[in-house]
Formats: C-alpha cells, structure tokens, sequence
C-alpha cells in the first residue's frame, strides 16, 4: 500500500512541476501583449469550443426586435452613426446581388461599411495589416427563421490581441468599438 501512496504522490509532484513548468512558458511567451490579451484568447478558445465555428466565435450580434422592419434599423443604424461622426462609406445589398445572379429571392442579407477615416489612418500608420479591418462592417441580415441579426466582427483580438497599442491609438480603436456597438445596439433597438 505504501508504494502505491509514493508512486501516487511522485505522479502528482510530476504533475505539479509540468504544470508550473508550462505556466512560467506561458507566462514568458505572453510578455509583451496587451494586459487583456490572454482574456480575449480565453474568450475566443472558449466560443470556438462551444459553437465548433471558427467565424461563429470572432463576431458580436445583436438580435434585432421582432417588430422593426429591415428599412427601419437601416434608418437607425445611419442615424447613430451621423450622431458618432461615423462615415457611411459603403453599402452591399448581398441579397440583391445573389437574387441578380441565381434568378431566385434570397433572404435579406445587407452589408454596412461605417469609417472614422482619421482613425483609420492612424491604424494603417501603426500597421498595414489593419486595412484588412477596414471600414467598420455591419451587417444586417435575416435568417433562415425570419428573424433579423446584426453581426460585426469582434474588435478586442485587434485592440488587445498582440502587444500593446499606443495609448492614444488605443484609446481611439476602444471608441470606435464602442461606437459600432453603439450602432448596432441602437439598431437593433430601433432607438433614435
């Protein structure tokens, strides 16, 4: 008995060790990133898991109330956004595209293209590789229920997924992310 109790208990100090061992490695190898970088990946590992979809888990939606109408949160949406000094600097109504080309009615799918263009240059300045997030896209769409969504990518693995950004930038990117949930809250709400 009292081998297996030490065989036991060497299993668990070797545990013990690895687990520390992994922890210091992961710790070092985080050095250097935003403050809320590991929360922002914890988050994402976690969404990933629960929905198994990858696009599923690096968006943010809003369900939108079942008595506005398409027409309605567009209003909204474009209000919020004058109302934030956002530019409206592109629309792609998809779902007419797709009826143009299939012949058939496709359910409402609309992209918004909404842009601080002072920001966005100041981004592009800190990196090129921030075009890629540019304009601020919404999009309002029906689903196969009926029910009307919006979605927009989630901005925290831009502003906290890597190493920090200036201050100044930081905070600007942190306003514009409130801006755009700002718009899409407002929108779905239909709330002027």
């Amino acid at each position: 008995m009292g081998l297996i109790r030490n065989l036991l208990a060497l299993i668990g100090l070797l545990a013990v060790i690895v687990a520390g061992t992994a922890w210091v490695k992961l710790k070092d190898s985080a050095a250097g990133f935003d403050p809320y970088a590991i929360n922002v990946y914890k988050e994402l590992a976690t969404n990933i898991l629960a929905t198994k979809n990858a696009a599923e888990a690096t968006v943010w939606k809003f369900p939108v109330n079942e008595d506005l109408t398409a027409e309605e949160v567009e209003e909204t949406m474009k209000f919020v956004a004058n109302e934030h000094n956002m530019s409206g600097v592109g629309e792609l109504p998809l779902s007419k595209d797709v009826e143009a080309k299939s012949g058939k009615p496709y359910r409402f799918v609309k992209i918004y293209m909404f842009c601080n263009s002072l920001t966005a240059a100041r981004m592009l300045d800190y990196s090129d590789a921030f075009s890629a997030y540019l304009p601020c896209r919404v999009t309002l769409l029906e689903d196969p229920d009926g029910k009307l969504w919006l979605y927009t990518l989630n901005m925290d693995l831009m502003i906290h997924g890597g190493e920090p950004l200036p201050p100044a930038l930081k905070e600007e990117a942190m306003a514009v992310k409130e801006m755009i949930l700002d718009i899409m809250k407002r929108g779905a709400e239909g709330d002027f």
